[in-house]
Protein backbone atom coordinates (compact mmCIF):
# COMPACT_ATOMS: atom_id res chain seq x y z
CA UNK A 1 0.00 0.00 0.00
CA UNK A 2 1.26 3.46 -0.98
CA UNK A 3 2.15 5.90 2.15
CA UNK A 4 -0.54 7.89 3.01
CA UNK A 5 2.29 10.66 3.94
CA UNK A 6 3.98 10.07 0.21
CA UNK A 7 4.68 12.92 -1.90
CA UNK A 8 4.27 10.46 -4.88
CA UNK A 9 0.52 11.42 -5.54
CA UNK A 10 1.35 15.18 -6.25
CA UNK A 11 4.61 14.09 -8.23
CA UNK A 12 3.19 11.06 -10.44
CA UNK A 13 1.68 13.49 -12.84
CA UNK A 14 4.62 15.81 -13.35
CA UNK A 15 7.25 12.59 -13.73
CA UNK A 16 4.81 11.04 -16.51
CA UNK A 17 5.12 13.85 -18.69
CA UNK A 18 7.52 13.51 -21.70
CA UNK A 19 9.97 16.31 -20.68
CA UNK A 20 11.13 18.82 -18.18
CA UNK A 21 9.87 22.28 -19.23
CA UNK A 22 8.96 25.17 -16.67
CA UNK A 23 5.47 23.49 -15.91
CA UNK A 24 7.72 20.70 -14.27
CA UNK A 25 9.80 22.94 -12.19
CA UNK A 26 6.52 24.97 -10.82
CA UNK A 27 5.26 21.91 -9.99
CA UNK A 28 7.90 20.26 -7.85
CA UNK A 29 8.11 23.60 -5.96
CA UNK A 30 4.42 23.76 -5.22
CA UNK A 31 4.26 19.67 -4.55
CA UNK A 32 7.40 20.39 -1.89
CA UNK A 33 5.76 23.03 -0.36
CA UNK A 34 2.77 21.38 -0.40
CA UNK A 35 4.68 18.54 1.83
CA UNK A 36 6.50 20.64 4.79
CA UNK A 37 9.81 20.93 3.43
CA UNK A 38 9.70 24.47 4.20
CA UNK A 39 10.53 27.61 1.50
CA UNK A 40 14.46 27.58 2.30
CA UNK A 41 15.00 23.65 1.76
CA UNK A 42 12.72 23.87 -1.18
CA UNK A 43 14.71 26.31 -2.95
CA UNK A 44 17.97 24.63 -2.41
CA UNK A 45 16.69 21.22 -3.75
CA UNK A 46 15.30 22.77 -6.48
CA UNK A 47 18.39 24.61 -7.62
CA UNK A 48 20.30 21.77 -6.98
CA UNK A 49 18.14 19.42 -9.26
CA UNK A 50 18.14 22.45 -12.32
CA UNK A 51 21.68 22.60 -11.98
CA UNK A 52 21.93 18.46 -12.27
CA UNK A 53 19.45 18.78 -15.08
CA UNK A 54 21.88 21.20 -17.01
CA UNK A 55 24.88 19.34 -16.53
CA UNK A 56 24.09 16.00 -17.47
CA UNK A 57 21.78 17.40 -20.57
CA UNK A 58 18.21 15.46 -19.53
CA UNK A 59 14.98 16.37 -20.95
CA UNK A 60 13.98 12.90 -18.90
CA UNK A 61 11.51 13.37 -15.94
CA UNK A 62 12.38 9.96 -15.36
CA UNK A 63 15.78 11.38 -14.48
CA UNK A 64 14.52 14.59 -12.73
CA UNK A 65 12.86 11.47 -10.34
CA UNK A 66 15.89 9.59 -9.52
CA UNK A 67 18.05 12.79 -9.22
CA UNK A 68 15.01 14.00 -6.28
CA UNK A 69 15.50 10.56 -4.99
CA UNK A 70 19.53 10.82 -4.25
CA UNK A 71 19.22 14.43 -3.33
CA UNK A 72 17.00 13.62 -0.60
CA UNK A 73 18.62 10.64 0.42
CA UNK A 74 22.18 12.18 0.55
CA UNK A 75 20.86 14.98 2.82
CA UNK A 76 19.09 12.96 4.97
CA UNK A 77 22.01 10.63 5.59
CA UNK A 78 24.56 13.65 6.63
CA UNK A 79 23.70 13.06 9.79
CA UNK A 80 23.59 9.33 11.84
CA UNK A 81 20.60 7.62 12.71
CA UNK A 82 21.58 4.71 14.36
CA UNK A 83 20.74 4.74 17.87
CA UNK A 84 23.28 3.96 20.59
CA UNK A 85 22.89 1.39 22.67
CA UNK A 86 25.93 -0.65 23.23
CA UNK A 87 26.64 0.56 27.18
CA UNK A 88 25.18 -1.88 29.81
CA UNK A 89 22.39 -0.87 30.99
CA UNK A 90 21.81 1.64 28.44
CA UNK A 91 19.52 4.42 29.78
CA UNK A 92 17.39 6.49 27.33
CA UNK A 93 15.61 9.39 28.89
CA UNK A 94 12.59 10.50 26.84
CA UNK A 95 12.06 14.14 26.91
CA UNK A 96 9.09 16.14 24.54
CA UNK A 97 5.89 18.52 25.39
CA UNK A 98 2.78 17.22 27.16
CA UNK A 99 0.78 15.73 24.28
CA UNK A 100 3.33 14.73 21.88
CA UNK A 101 2.70 11.25 22.50
CA UNK A 102 5.77 10.37 24.45
CA UNK A 103 4.48 8.10 26.88
CA UNK A 104 2.93 6.32 24.03
CA UNK A 105 6.10 6.28 22.25
CA UNK A 106 8.16 4.70 25.26
CA UNK A 107 5.25 1.67 25.19
CA UNK A 108 6.19 1.52 21.25
CA UNK A 109 9.78 1.58 22.17
CA UNK A 110 10.01 -0.79 24.70
CA UNK A 111 8.31 -3.25 22.11
CA UNK A 112 10.62 -2.60 19.02
CA UNK A 113 13.77 -3.38 21.28
CA UNK A 114 12.21 -6.70 22.80
CA UNK A 115 11.49 -7.51 18.92
CA UNK A 116 15.40 -7.75 19.15
CA UNK A 117 15.43 -9.86 22.07
CA UNK A 118 16.47 -7.08 24.51
CA UNK A 119 15.48 -6.77 28.19
CA UNK A 120 13.83 -3.47 29.40
CA UNK A 121 12.60 -1.53 32.41
CA UNK A 122 10.52 1.50 32.03
CA UNK A 123 10.71 4.21 34.41
CA UNK A 124 7.97 6.57 35.16
CA UNK A 125 9.54 9.79 35.84
CA UNK A 126 6.72 12.18 35.40
CA UNK A 127 5.81 11.74 38.37
CA UNK A 128 3.30 14.98 38.48
CA UNK A 129 1.42 13.47 36.39
CA UNK A 130 -0.50 11.03 37.73
CA UNK A 131 -2.36 9.67 33.88
CA UNK A 132 1.19 9.28 32.90
CA UNK A 133 2.45 6.93 34.99
CA UNK A 134 -1.06 5.16 34.82
CA UNK A 135 -0.37 5.01 30.83
CA UNK A 136 2.52 4.05 31.10
CA UNK A 137 2.01 0.95 33.10
CA UNK A 138 -0.48 0.00 30.32
CA UNK A 139 2.26 0.45 27.76
CA UNK A 140 4.86 -1.51 29.80
CA UNK A 141 2.27 -4.61 30.07
CA UNK A 142 1.43 -4.63 26.41
CA UNK A 143 5.22 -4.48 25.35
CA UNK A 144 6.27 -7.02 27.83
CA UNK A 145 8.31 -5.11 29.55
CA UNK A 146 9.23 -3.93 33.96
CA UNK A 147 7.93 -1.04 35.11
CA UNK A 148 9.34 1.37 38.14
CA UNK A 149 6.61 3.56 39.20
CA UNK A 150 6.82 6.39 42.14
CA UNK A 151 6.62 4.99 45.18
CA UNK A 152 3.78 8.06 46.08
CA UNK A 153 2.36 10.42 43.48
CA UNK A 154 4.92 13.52 43.47
CA UNK A 155 7.57 11.84 44.35
CA UNK A 156 10.93 13.15 43.10
CA UNK A 157 11.32 12.18 39.77
CA UNK A 158 15.12 11.86 39.67
CA UNK A 159 14.52 9.55 42.89
CA UNK A 160 12.40 7.10 40.32
CA UNK A 161 14.91 7.45 37.42
CA UNK A 162 17.50 6.44 40.05
CA UNK A 163 15.68 3.06 41.25
CA UNK A 164 15.20 2.32 37.65
CA UNK A 165 18.77 2.47 37.13
CA UNK A 166 19.90 0.41 40.16
CA UNK A 167 16.98 -2.34 39.32
CA UNK A 168 18.60 -2.63 35.87
CA UNK A 169 21.93 -3.06 37.38
CA UNK A 170 21.15 -5.25 39.95
CA UNK A 171 19.26 -7.92 37.59
CA UNK A 172 21.17 -7.43 34.10
CA UNK A 173 18.46 -5.55 32.22
CA UNK A 174 20.14 -4.44 29.09
CA UNK A 175 18.31 -1.30 28.19
CA UNK A 176 16.35 1.77 30.69
CA UNK A 177 14.19 4.36 28.79
CA UNK A 178 13.11 6.88 31.38
CA UNK A 179 9.78 9.08 31.02
CA UNK A 180 10.33 12.82 31.95
CA UNK A 181 7.88 15.07 32.26
CA UNK A 182 6.61 17.59 29.78
CA UNK A 183 5.28 20.64 31.26
CA UNK A 184 5.76 22.28 34.87
CA UNK A 185 5.19 25.57 36.26
CA UNK A 186 8.14 26.95 34.38
CA UNK A 187 10.41 25.90 31.39
CA UNK A 188 13.47 26.76 33.82
CA UNK A 189 11.94 24.39 36.25
CA UNK A 190 11.44 21.80 33.83
CA UNK A 191 14.74 22.38 32.70
CA UNK A 192 16.05 21.88 36.41
CA UNK A 193 14.54 18.93 36.92
CA UNK A 194 15.52 16.76 33.63
CA UNK A 195 19.65 18.10 34.70
CA UNK A 196 19.09 16.69 38.06
CA UNK A 197 17.45 13.41 36.74
CA UNK A 198 20.85 13.19 34.46
CA UNK A 199 22.94 13.76 37.46
CA UNK A 200 21.81 11.12 39.18
CA UNK A 201 21.76 9.08 36.38
CA UNK A 202 25.46 9.70 35.76
CA UNK A 203 26.52 9.13 39.11
CA UNK A 204 25.36 5.21 38.25
CA UNK A 205 26.50 5.07 34.33
CA UNK A 206 26.72 7.28 31.45
CA UNK A 207 23.27 8.11 29.54
CA UNK A 208 22.74 6.50 26.10
CA UNK A 209 20.77 8.59 24.36
CA UNK A 210 18.64 11.69 25.18
CA UNK A 211 15.67 11.25 22.95
CA UNK A 212 13.22 14.82 22.01
CA UNK A 213 9.56 13.15 20.93
CA UNK A 214 7.27 15.67 18.27
CA UNK A 215 4.41 15.32 16.54
CA UNK A 216 4.96 15.53 12.95
CA UNK A 217 1.54 16.75 12.43
CA UNK A 218 2.60 20.22 14.62
CA UNK A 219 5.31 21.29 12.02
CA UNK A 220 6.87 24.01 12.87
CA UNK A 221 4.74 25.04 16.01
CA UNK A 222 6.01 21.56 17.55
CA UNK A 223 9.06 22.46 17.21
CA UNK A 224 9.12 26.19 18.41
CA UNK A 225 7.79 24.17 21.67
CA UNK A 226 9.91 21.60 21.72
CA UNK A 227 13.04 24.60 21.43
CA UNK A 228 13.93 24.78 25.53
CA UNK A 229 14.34 20.78 25.40
CA UNK A 230 17.08 21.20 22.39
CA UNK A 231 18.59 23.93 24.03
CA UNK A 232 18.95 22.26 27.50
CA UNK A 233 18.26 18.78 27.43
CA UNK A 234 21.75 17.30 25.53
CA UNK A 235 19.21 15.73 22.97
CA UNK A 236 20.90 13.17 20.78
CA UNK A 237 18.01 12.01 18.95
CA UNK A 238 14.67 13.03 17.22
CA UNK A 239 11.82 10.09 17.30
CA UNK A 240 8.75 11.24 15.34
CA UNK A 241 5.21 10.35 15.93
CA UNK A 242 2.23 10.54 13.85
CA UNK A 243 3.83 10.67 10.47
CA UNK A 244 0.71 9.45 9.02
CA UNK A 245 -2.19 10.69 6.92
CA UNK A 246 -2.11 14.27 8.26
CA UNK A 247 1.56 14.76 8.46
CA UNK A 248 3.65 15.96 5.57
CA UNK A 249 6.84 14.04 5.31
CA UNK A 250 8.82 16.98 4.09
CA UNK A 251 9.36 18.28 7.88
CA UNK A 252 11.11 15.10 8.11
CA UNK A 253 14.39 16.63 6.45
CA UNK A 254 13.22 20.30 7.48
CA UNK A 255 13.69 19.01 10.70
CA UNK A 256 17.13 17.19 11.14
CA UNK A 257 18.84 20.24 9.34
CA UNK A 258 17.24 23.08 11.74
CA UNK A 259 17.97 21.48 14.75
CA UNK A 260 21.23 19.36 13.56
CA UNK A 261 20.20 16.23 15.26
CA UNK A 262 19.40 12.83 13.72
CA UNK A 263 16.20 11.64 13.33
CA UNK A 264 16.48 8.08 15.31
CA UNK A 265 12.90 6.33 15.29
CA UNK A 266 9.58 7.21 13.28
CA UNK A 267 5.82 6.44 14.35
CA UNK A 268 3.49 5.31 11.61
CA UNK A 269 0.58 4.56 12.90
CA UNK A 270 -1.31 3.71 16.42
CA UNK A 271 -0.54 0.34 17.13
CA UNK A 272 2.33 -1.13 19.65
CA UNK A 273 4.25 -2.51 16.08
CA UNK A 274 3.99 1.15 14.16
CA UNK A 275 7.33 2.58 15.68
CA UNK A 276 10.40 1.92 13.70
CA UNK A 277 13.61 2.85 12.84
CA UNK A 278 14.73 5.79 11.07
CA UNK A 279 16.48 4.65 7.39
CA UNK A 280 16.85 7.43 4.79
CA UNK A 281 16.97 5.35 1.67
CA UNK A 282 13.36 3.70 2.87
CA UNK A 283 12.00 6.98 3.99
CA UNK A 284 12.80 8.52 0.39
CA UNK A 285 11.48 5.54 -1.29
CA UNK A 286 8.41 5.62 0.45
CA UNK A 287 8.09 9.67 0.18
CA UNK A 288 8.59 9.82 -3.93
CA UNK A 289 7.10 6.28 -5.10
Amino acid sequence: MANPWSLSGALRGMFGRKTIDDTTWDDLETALIGADFGPDVTEQITDDLREKVQRYNTTDPADLKRMLRETLEERLSKLDSTLKLSNRPAVVLVVGVNGVGKTTTIGKFAKFLRNFDRSVVVGAADTFRAAAVEQLGTWAERAGVQIVKPQQQGQDPASVAFQTVEKAMREGIEIVIIDTAGRLQTKAGLMDELGKIKRVVEKQTEIAEVLLVLDATTGQNGLAQAQAFIEHAGVTGLVLTKLDGSARGGFVLAVQEQTGIPIKLVGQGERIGDLTGFTPHVFVQNLIG
